[in-house]
């Protein structure tokens, strides 16, 4: 009888020691988060119950196992202790990666809610992101090899790893060369604010909208829905536009090639008229003028202003579309026209050779050249 009730009570008594922590910690972090709304941390904290739960229950386990006195534990005692402390260092890493994203969330959300410049809110969204990133590598690699450590076997190769550490740091350093270097130089866009998440850039030709930076890869969104996605190391190698970076507003421009005849200055009032009924424009300025010209046609350029990239290019279509819907109804002439001679119907070669006739006598008689024999 004691063989059953001893296992039980070990085992029940640690989940409902675990049940009961879980419990009281949630209601606490409830109650604090009630009395300090302007904190998001303590309901962040809320998501870290399951870890939490799983981290007590198996260090419960682990302290007390061979306190059960059963049969199966006495026979495999070294594996039940493996693991159990396998699942501890797995479910304290989780509990680690789980915390630290809380307050890294918590603090990025207080900044954003009182920042008011949306070019540094996204440089700190971009930083806290990477660190979280940073920070669940180092966890899990730590994990990793305290897990390994465990193992008697995984000691002994340690020690031998670490004789030979210098011709293995060679090894792996040229081995891992790209990944390291990817890894710095996703340190140095966080840091060094070159590109952040939401900038808008121009990449290779595409525009496109950051949407996801890691530790070794950038991902933009184009403005049709693709994913680009490009190692970090390639925006501290190659140029690329960044749009954002220093403000977001735009100078948007539109090129018309007309007819020499076109009316400049109508369509400067135009122009005008245009953008002061465009909800994209932002205000700050316009302006029309003619930019070149060639035989025949000449260049005019529209220049219009708005908020951010977005609304310059939907500032630039409007102008267009509505331009040359004025021009085509008011001034058609003032489109490219493609000026056309007609063509003479061939002459009879009897046509042609009286007509060349006549044209000697009077170059003779004009005594302007010799008469044709």
């Amino acid at each position: 009888m004691e063989e059953v009730l001893r296992p039980l009570v070990v085992i029940g008594g640690s989940l409902i020691i675990t049940l009961f922590i879980g419990w009281a910690v949630d209601r606490l972090l409830r109650r604090t988060d009630a009395r300090h709304a302007e904190t998001p941390l303590w309901g962040l904290l809320r998501r870290c119950r399951f870890p939490l739960q799983v981290t007590v229950c198996s260090a419960l386990l682990r302290g007390s196992y061979d306190k059960t006195h059963a049969r199966v534990v006495r026979e495999h005692a070294s594996g039940i202790a493996q693991l159990l402390a396998l699942v501890l260092i797995a479910a304290t890493a989780w509990l680690a990666m789980r915390v630290s994203a809380a307050v890294v969330e918590s603090s990025y959300r207080r900044y954003a809610a009182s920042a008011h410049d949306p070019a540094r809110v996204r440089r700190v969204r971009t930083q806290v992101t990477l660190i979280q990133r940073v920070v669940t590598a180092i966890v899990g690699v730590v994990a990793a090899s305290a897990m390994l450590l465990t193992f008697p076997a995984m000691r002994t190769v340690g020690t031998s790893m670490l004789a030979s550490a210098g011709i293995l740091g060679i090894v792996a350093g040229v081995a891992a060369q790209s990944t390291l270097g990817n890894l710095f130089a996703g340190l140095q866009i966080a840091f060094g604010d070159m590109v952040r998440i939401g900038d808008t850039v121009v990449v290779d030709g595409e525009w496109g909208t950051v949407e996801e930076i890691t530790l070794t890869f950038l991902s933009v969104r184009t403005w049709d829905e693709r994913r680009i996605t490009m190692p970090v190391s390639y925006f501290t190698a190659k140029p690329f536009e960044n749009w954002s970076r220093g403000g977001t507003q735009k100078t948007g421009t539109v090129f018309f090639h007309l007819d020499h005849s076109a009316p400049v200055a109508a369509m400067r009032v135009r122009l005008g008229e245009i953008v002061r009924k465009s909800p994209a424009w932002d205000g700050r300025d316009w302006s029309l003028a003619v930019t070149d010209t060639t035989p025949s046609t000449m260049v005019v350029r529209a220049l219009v202003t708005a908020r951010d990239a977005d609304d310059a290019w939907n500032v630039r279509c409007e102008v267009r579309e509505q331009m040359i819907a004025w021009l085509r109804e008011q001034h058609p002439y003032a489109l490219p026209r493609i000026t056309t001679a007609t063509i003479q119907p061939p002459r009879s070669a009897a046509e042609s050779e009286d007509r060349l006739t006549r044209f000697d006598g009077d170059l003779h008689k004009d005594g302007t050249g010799p008469r044709r024999s």
